[in-house]
């Protein structure tokens, strides 16, 4: 079964969807770009209230893909005592320099996602690379929120190419990006292990604005009753 991840700004939010039992609580800062990080000792509160009933993730930041600006805030993330540490995967940069230094923190047992942009058109060759390096997940975001859903910047059959390579790896994976009710039907069939949301979940559907008790209600309710 697909399940949900919410994403949350503050540890009142975080409390809020635990109420909706949301299976994946995910701490970014929508305010602050596509993957903006909250502060380590904000995690590390909100990760205090809610263990060990709650599973955490976080974001690390947009950052530039450097191996020691990446590593150095992926183990800042990790100290916190979250469950997932989310890592953009940007356009530019050493990725092979940060994969290799990223899988020294992931054999210390630290359960690392990566995040690739559906609008930078990711090859999803590097999936065998990171599986390799250790990684526990791997997911599909998007990066310019100002051009939709996802499901607008890849087809179906594409998505579903992504999580069948996630699954021979034996990787995670996880689909958001703007992603909206009518999303939900579409992508249950494709099997992923979670689809990930914010601004369907915030009033006006407008991801910096504040969570809404009923649209995360509906949100839930609609995985649970949409069969693959």
């Amino acid at each position: 079964m697909t399940a949900m991840l919410a994403s949350v700004n503050s540890l009142n939010e975080a409390r809020l969807v635990r109420g909706h039992n949301v299976d994946i609580i995910d701490l970014k800062q929508p305010a602050k770009g596509a993957l903006g990080a909250l502060d380590a000792r904000t995690v590390a509160e909100i990760v205090a209230d809610l263990k060990p009933a709650a599973r955490i993730s976080a974001t690390v930041g947009d950052l530039p893909m450097q191996s020691d600006l990446v590593c150095k805030a992926v183990r800042a993330m990790a100290a916190t005592g979250v469950d997932y540490i989310k890592i953009g995967f940007f356009p530019g940069g050493d990725w092979q320099g940060c994969i290799t230094a990223l899988a020294a923190v992931a054999s210390q047992g630290k359960a690392l996602i990566a995040v690739l942009f559906a609008d930078t058109r990711p090859d999803f060759t590097i999936i065998e690379t990171l599986a390799g390096a250790g990684f526990r997940g791997v997911m599909l975001d998007t990066m310019d929120k100002r051009r939709g859903s996802l499901t607008r910047l890849l087809t179906l059959a594409e998505l579903q190419q992504f999580i069948r390579l996630s699954k021979d790896y034996s990787l995670l994976s996880g689909l958001a990006g703007s992603l909206a009710e009518s999303d939900i039907a579409g992508l249950l069939p494709l099997n992923a292990d979670y689809l990930g949301f914010r601004g369907a979940l915030c009033r006006g559907s407008q991801r910096t604005a504040q969570l809404d008790a009923e649209q995360i209600a509906r949100i839930r309710q609609l995985l649970a009753e949409v069969k693959p």
